[in-house]
């Protein structure tokens, strides 16, 4: 089925999420070998002002960030043997937990940070710390962590982070986010996201996320595209220009049932629904995205979404939302 039809069929539950008051708006996209189709619907914001949602809005990527940008870097810096995945993370940040050479936190690997296979927590309130970035950073590298079962975690890619800057000479906002991308967008072209409490306005075109904002920066999240960036990116993956092809198999190499490096791998239950081959990897972010690549059908696809607008607080249904529409999707030609 060319991407038109499929499109028209994968957006009637996001239109019906819409029409629900669950999300404000959206924007669906999928490319293949074909061609690309995309549709935009509700608003972009709704609070205190309305905006409507097109193709050309901006969204806060939120964790897309960790496959779009940290982990391609990792993996390349691996590659060019700068870096062992295998060996520990003082490679790069011989400080981390400097003051205690037998601490757990100094045998953590880069590929263990990639596939989320650390006893680091899920996620921790940086920001409540205060706001100068290289004071939290030092907290980062220097607090003694509370060891756990494996999660995914945001600590992870907040300590690749710091080992990309470590390795560069400059913090993460100063880097090239790479083509179609940015560390912040035009308010008045952006999907807005949570009328947040902490800094006291509505968020257009600002990371929303607390600790990003906080450290000026971070491997985690922080990055804004338009819907077509995205299906640049994937198809760039899909046809393997867009990185080495050593890159391109690690993204897909597993590393447990459900992650790759950097990326999920379908599995049951996953965000890409359950008709979507084994060969497809994915990822999600906080604010509402998405972006899925079917390595077998040459076919990728985003659900671009500003689902915590204005508020975090409230069940958009965003999981059983991006169920539908992977399934619709991928459930055949």
């Amino acid at each position: 089925m060319p991407p038109l039809p499929l499109i028209e069929r994968a957006f009637a539950p996001v239109r019906a999420a819409i029409a629900a008051n669950r999300i404000p708006g959206a924007v669906l996209g999928v490319v293949d070998g074909r061609g690309r189709a995309v549709l935009a619907e509700g608003s972009a914001q709704t609070v205190p002002l309305t905006r409507p949602m097109t193709r050309e809005t901006w969204f806060d990527l939120a964790s897309l960030t960790k496959v779009l940008f940290t982990t391609p870097r990792i993996l390349a810096l691996a590659e060019a043997g700068h870096i062992d995945l295998d060996g520990p993370l003082t490679q790069l940040l011989p400080d981390l937990r400097q003051y205690d050479a037998e601490a757990w936190e100094r045998r953590v690997t880069f590929r263990q940070c990639l596939g989320h296979l650390t006893p680091f927590p899920a996620v921790v309130p940086i920001y409540t710390l205060g706001r100068d970035p290289e004071l939290l950073r030092a907290w980062v590298l220097q607090n003694e962590w509370r060891a756990g079962p494996p999660v995914y975690s945001d600590v992870n890619f907040i300590l690749l982070g710091l080992a990309l800057e470590r390795f560069y000479g400059k913090t993460i906002r100063a880097m090239e986010p790479g083509a179609g991308l940015a560390w912040s967008a035009a308010p008045e072209a952006s999907a807005a996201t949570e009328d947040c409490t902490w800094r006291g306005r509505v968020l257009s075109g600002e990371v929303h996320d607390d600790n990003t904002s906080a450290l000026q920066g971070a491997g985690h999240a922080g990055l804004f595209a338009p819907i077509d960036a995205l299906l640049d990116h994937a198809q760039g993956l899909l046809d393997g220009t867009g990185a080495s092809a050593g890159v391109i198999a690690a993204m897909r190499a597993p590393l447990s049932d459900t992650r790759t490096h950097g990326w999920q791998r379908a599995h049951p239950g996953w965000s890409g629904g359950d008709t979507a081959p084994a060969a497809t990897i994915g990822h999600t972010g906080f604010t509402g995205t998405g972006l899925w690549i079917d390595f077998a059908a040459g076919r990728a696809w985003a659900l671009l979404t500003n689902r915590i607008h204005p508020t975090r607080h409230f069940d958009s249904g965003i999981i059983a939302l991006r169920r539908a529409v992977g399934d619709a999707i991928c459930e055949g030609d």
